[in-house]
């Protein structure tokens, strides 16, 4: 609706010469203007002034600006009295109202998408007769609704901003370059410990706060900025927190600049970086550090061994690479329990960090094994190799102290590889491989000592290396073969025989069990190769079944204890049996004593598992190594075969050896063996000691399966 004014009196007419002069500016006038009486009732109004209020000039003529329905409000949108209307201020004071914010209702009509308010900035100027009397006022307003509601945005977005600061872990602050005035925000003081306002506030605040190793880069950094065109910026830093400890703080913002490029002002927050350079170091720690002794790990020790090689290569001078195991350590986890062997494993690296310099590298690569870099240790392999040795033996000695470990302190040595290097290398697996070959050679010599490489080692492992795939392809393609050797009792009756296997290559014709077997047991190949001579005598055995002269001839068959150790060797061992149509009874498997170095307990009850089939087991070359009888006891065992060094030596202190080891076994309800049999004598003796069962060469070799099945069984006897 169209608004409709009282019009309470009715204002003169205005003198013909003020009437003129307004007739010819007030149309052309860029403001609103409105001219009032000394009762303040509108004498004159332009077309700006009728549009903005939204009446035509007509119908503003009279009206007075002090009634209800003007609804004034100032700038904070808040009701004005009609005494506090500019108009009205100048004709009760006299005096000119300039700059004021007014707020106007909405216009009538401007529909449903019209504003709430149209705001104006209002001027009043008081108009006075020639005499200086007082006879009314000329307000002068211009639309500023588009300025008031940026303004209001702007408030509203500064609010939001506040409150998203207020809740934010950041920190502002703000720097004017022109008058050197600084501010921190509550949080600034806050992340560094200290009360706000406990610091002197000046443009050198952060200079004084900032890490002595930060401020070179940082200042270069700062004058850079200043002094290029670049607005945003963003460089991480360090300060001084008040406990004295230093804060990673990343500080980032803008740079404020006049029309010429200068530098005004910077703003910018501080982010505490501390949590995410804990999680950095952390990550960087489970990278590239061994989380049970805290050393350098493999990934570690390649880098920087990358880098220790390219400085060698400069600078002409060796350095040495010393392999460290643990000697037995397999066997201390499997007894005491890998609790144990991590309490072990965290001192000996501790023992490690005291025997070396704080130049040379030390890592642990996995399991018992660690590797320690000597740098620049002379020019020539002359000068280098006794500085290597000393290290050596220095760790040789720190390593073999007894270690706190639950039990009896007992010591533990390590077996160490060295090797030189001058970076002329042909790369960093040469090189542990080097020092690996070289830690094997020391196993080989005794343990608990340190072994130079030497070309022949890597000659031999290029030997083991050929041999190991030959062995995979002689697999593959079955070449290895059952030989039998016969067993008899003291009256010369067959009542045995040990299958053996013999490798038919393809090239070089039968090659001895010597030659592969120890390879195939380092590789774990005698797994396969244990599956396939099981699988050739469980047949056999089911043959001799229909054969009158081998119906009873045992067949014993050497296992190694990593078959043993398979959780699943008995179950196909049985499968075995039963596809074949084999007797359990007839099948004997033969063990080392290496078996006592082993998990007891867990190889104990895979072997009564084959025993409750019906399978015998025997313990061959029984004497020579160093069996336990508490653990004798407890194995399931049906024999035992004396080894072939106690029959070689058919004397005097033999017989008191081979009688007690007969003694033993008659206590144990177990069968003696004598194996390596060659000479009547031999026999003779190992009867007359009491053995009940003699194999060797003297009673027959052995012989491929179909020759002994011949040579023995009914078939060869028609």
């Amino acid at each position: 609706m169209r608004l409709q004014f009282q019009q309470e009196s009715k204002a003169p007419p205005l003198p013909d010469d003020l009437r003129r002069r307004f007739d010819d500016v007030l149309e052309l006038f860029p403001s609103a203007v409105t001219v009032h009486d000394i009762d303040g009732c509108i004498v004159m109004a332009n077309h700006l002034a009728a549009a903005l209020l939204g009446h035509s000039e007509d119908e503003l003529i009279g009206v007075r600006t002090d009634i209800a329905v003007w609804h004034l409000t100032d700038e904070n949108c808040r009701p004005m009295a009609p005494d506090d209307y500019p108009v009205h201020q100048v004709l009760r004071t006299g005096n000119k109202v300039t700059g004021r914010v007014v707020g106007l209702p909405a216009r009538p009509g401007s529909g449903p998408g019209q504003r709430a308010r149209c705001w104006v900035i209002c001027n009043a100027y008081p108009e006075t007769d020639d005499d200086g009397k007082l006879r009314g006022a000329v307000v002068c307003f211009t639309d500023c609704t588009e300025l008031k509601e940026a303004q209001q945005r702007l408030l509203k977005s500064e609010e939001r901003l506040r409150l998203m600061l207020e809740g934010s872990s950041d920190a502002p602050w703000d720097w004017d370059l022109a008058s050197g005035e600084t501010y921190y925000s509550e949080r600034w003081w806050e992340m560094l410990g200290y009360r706000a306002g406990a610091l002197r506030l000046d443009r050198a605040t952060w200079r004084r706060l900032l890490h002595p190793q930060d401020l070179p880069h940082v200042t270069a950094f700062m004058a850079d900025l200043l002094a290029g065109g670049r607005s945003a910026y963003s460089i991480e830093l360090r300060l001084r927190h008040s406990d004295g400890h230093y804060v990673h703080v990343l500080t980032r913002g803008v740079v404020l600049r006049d029309p010429a490029g200068r530098a005004l002002r910077m703003s910018g927050t501080n982010t505490d970086l501390t949590e995410r350079k804990q999680s950095e170091r952390r990550i960087y720690e489970l990278a590239y550090f061994d989380p049970l002794t805290g050393l350098p790990n493999r990934r570690f020790l390649i880098e920087e061994l990358d880098k220790t090689l390219a400085r060698h290569s400069r600078s002409g001078q060796y350095g040495a690479l010393l392999f460290i195991d643990l000697d037995n350590f397999k066997l201390l986890n499997d007894t005491m329990g890998h609790d144990v062997g991590d309490m072990l494993l965290r001192q000996v690296a501790e023992r490690l960090r005291q025997a070396l310099r704080d130049s040379d590298q030390l890592a642990r690569l996995g399991g018992d094994e660690f590797v320690v870099v000597l740098e620049n240790l002379g020019a020539g392999t002359a000068e280098a190799t006794p500085h290597a040795d000393h290290v050596a033996r220095k760790i040789l000695t720190l390593l073999g102290q007894p270690y706190e470990l639950p039990g009896s302190p007992s010591p533990r040595t390590p077996s160490i590889g060295i090797t030189l290097f001058d970076g002329s290398a042909d790369g960093i697996d040469q090189l542990l491989r080097q020092a690996d070959l070289a830690m094997y050679r020391a196993k080989a010599d005794g343990r608990n000592t340190a072994r130079f490489f030497d070309p022949s080692m890597q000659a031999a492992a290029e030997r083991q290396a050929a041999l190991d795939k030959a062995l995979r392809d002689g697999l593959a393609q079955r070449e290895f073969v059952l030989y039998c050797q016969p067993q008899f009792d003291t009256e010369g009756r067959l009542i045995g025989a040990e299958a053996l296997a013999r490798w038919q290559h393809g090239e070089h014709g039968l090659v001895s069990p010597h030659e592969f077997i120890g390879q195939a047991e380092a590789s774990g190949l005698i797994i396969p190769l244990g599956q396939q001579m099981l699988e050739e005598s469980c047949r056999a055995l089911a043959r001799w079944a229909g054969d009158p002269l081998l119906d009873r001839v045992k067949l014993s068959v050497n296992i190694s204890v990593r078959q043993l150790r398979d959780p699943g060797f008995s179950t196909s061992v049985a499968a075995l049996l039963a596809a074949s149509g084999a007797s359990a009874d007839r099948l004997c498997l033969e063990l080392t004593e290496s078996v006592f170095a082993e998990n007891m307990q867990e190889l104990i009850e895979h072997m009564q598992a084959l025993r409750a089939q019906g399978i015998h087991f025997s313990l061959d070359d029984f004497g020579n190594g160093t069996s336990s009888l508490a653990y004798l006891m407890r194995f399931p065992l049906a024999s035992l075969k004396i080894d072939r060094s106690f029959v070689r030596d058919a004397g005097a202190n033999s017989a008191t050896i081979v009688e007690a080891i007969v003694a033993l076994a008659r206590k144990l309800k177990l069968e003696v063996v004598a194996e390596g049999v060659e000479h009547e004598d031999q026999r003779d003796f190992m009867v007359d000691c009491g053995c009940d069962a003699l194999q060797g060469y003297l009673l027959g070799r052995p012989v491929p399966l179909p020759e002994f099945e011949l040579l023995y069984g009914a078939a060869g006897r028609a």
